[in-house]
């Protein structure tokens, strides 16, 4: 009777080899509907993008091409804020003042982030002696001003250029290039040619959907011209006001035509900020925060 089951048991088992009846089969036969399902999203995740390329240009793209090792911009939201990191004072109520224009007609002006610090860093070559501690006292006075936070990385050896690269991660790291300022000549930057004490300015980025964002600035200073000022009374003020009036610039701040503000276009011997300059600062303070950059 035993032997009987036995051999039933084994013809049993026979049949069902025999037949199939493996768990590996039924899981071989469940890969291909994945691998179908994922090729249709796939397909109509394309057309998607084909018939509405607003998708791509908008969403997709912005993301993807920090994360090309060719990428000529960082990824986005490096040291971005969750809030502004200061607050600008108070207006003082004076129009004596002139942002520069913006590139987006529906955008009022361009500002730096103020959910991130503006880094900044020094080329030392041909700076004279006190110089560094000049721009430091510069930057601290557009930095109360206008309630942007700006961070000293210390001194480089990157010279002034019209082309300089925005990014530049050999150099500075995975994050927006400093504000480089130098103490530069005609010679090297013919743009001080003739009565022209320093020249200040800043690169916008911008990503679809978003404001335009200032990223990267400099500010060169003519080393041969005002290097002698430093020897006479007051000099050493009258330098801090020109480093100021260019980093005006830098924030986003034009010329104007009042004689007694330190924006104005012309000589005066104003060595502090006017009540139009710091309207304009405190304004350019309170720009958009715009971690998607």
């Amino acid at each position: 009777m035993l032997d009987q089951e036995a051999r039933r048991a084994a013809a049993l088992q026979s049949r069902n080899r025999a037949t199939g009846r493996k768990r590996p089969a039924r899981r071989r036969r469940s890969r291909p509907v994945r691998r179908t399902w994922n090729l249709g999203l796939v397909i109509t995740l394309l057309v998607g993008l084909y018939y509405s390329p607003a998708i791509l240009d908008r969403h997709i793209m912005p993301a993807l091409v920090p994360l090309l090792p060719w990428s000529k911009v960082p990824p986005p939201g490096v040291e971005a804020a969750a809030e502004p990191l200061g607050k600008p004072p108070a207006g003082t109520g004076s129009g004596a003042f002139r942002l520069q224009e913006s590139p987006d007609p529906r955008q009022d002006f361009v500002a730096y982030d103020p959910c991130r610090p503006v880094h900044y860093v020094i080329r030392p070559e041909n700076s004279p002696a006190g110089g560094e501690v000049l721009i430091h006292e510069a930057v601290a006075e557009v930095s109360a001003a206008s309630g942007l936070r700006f961070v000293y990385d210390g001194p480089t050896a990157e010279g002034p250029s019209r082309e300089r690269d925005r990014y530049q991660p050999g150099r500075y790291g995975e994050r927006w290039a400093p504000v480089l300022l130098t103490w530069s000549d005609p010679e090297e930057t013919p743009g001080l040619t003739g009565d022209v004490g320093g020249l200040g300015g800043s690169e916008y980025a911008h990503t679809p959907g978003h404001p335009f964002v200032y990223v990267a600035g400099q500010v060169m200073l003519d080393a041969p011209g005002l290097v002698p000022i430093l020897g006479y009374p007051g000099g050493a003020e009258l330098v801090r006001a020109v480093v100021i009036h260019e980093l005006g610039h830098v924030l986003g701040l034009d010329h104007v035509d009042e004689p007694d503000q330190l924006m104005y276009g012309g000589r005066n011997d104003r060595t502090t900020l006017a009540e139009g300059d710091r309207e304009g600062l405190a304004l350019l303070g309170a720009g958009a925060c715009v971690p998607q950059l």
